[in-house]
């Protein structure tokens, strides 16, 4: 790799970094960290979407694009993507970074009326990088059951959290909860769950 290439790379990730922490510092809750998720962490969250489906790979909170850019490594259609992101700011990014993916400007908390004839059939993923231990449990659980409506019996919802546990109550649940290894090569360290319904 030459070094213009590498300067430009660690150039990208410093202005990301910079939207990120500015990002948090209006809004800590609803951005939950103070850096977009690492390569190890994404690539992580990838892996366990289908490349090869037909139906939309829902992200929810994409941010500046660190988990999107690994759904396009792994092999995912650009056009398959819908993203689903709060901020004005964050949606002009994405725009230039991916302008054959759908981009809604939206609340992924009310996901049903902002997704509303936005799918052009079932999901086959919904990737969550929402900071869902901010919200309350009951908000959390309406989100996952929300995003089960909107995606193919068993497709994955994917999230990550840097909890030790799952940021989605799973006791007497009706869906199967799976998590990974500890990612140690994100700040703060964080983990992957996938659940599953159907």
């Amino acid at each position: 790799m030459s070094r213009s290439v590498l300067r430009h790379r660690t150039d990208k990730h410093q202005d990301d970094d910079a939207r990120f922490l500015k990002s948090w510092l209006k809004n800590p809750l609803r951005m939950g960290a103070v850096a977009p998720s690492s390569p190890a962490l994404a690539k992580r969250m990838a892996s366990y979407v289908d490349p090869h489906g037909t139906g939309p790979v829902v992200e929810l909170g994409p941010g500046t694009g660190a988990i999107t850019a690994a759904l396009v490594s792994h092999g995912i259609d650009q056009r398959r993507l819908v993203l689903v992101e709060y901020s004005v700011d964050f949606c002009r990014l994405l725009h230039d970074r991916f302008p054959y993916a759908t981009i809604v400007h939206g609340d992924a908390y009310s996901l049903g009326r902002t997704l509303a004839g936005r799918l052009s059939g079932p999901a086959d993923a919904v990737v969550s990088g929402l900071p869902l231990m901010t919200r309350p449990e009951p908000i959390r659980m309406k989100l996952v059951q929300d995003a089960f409506g909107l995606m193919k019996p068993g497709a994955p919802f994917v999230q990550f959290t840097y909890s030790v546990t799952s940021p989605v109550p799973t006791k007497g649940a009706d869906f199967s909860a799976v998590p990974s290894e500890r990612i140690w090569r994100n700040i703060p360290p964080a983990r992957v769950w996938v659940y599953r319904r159907g």
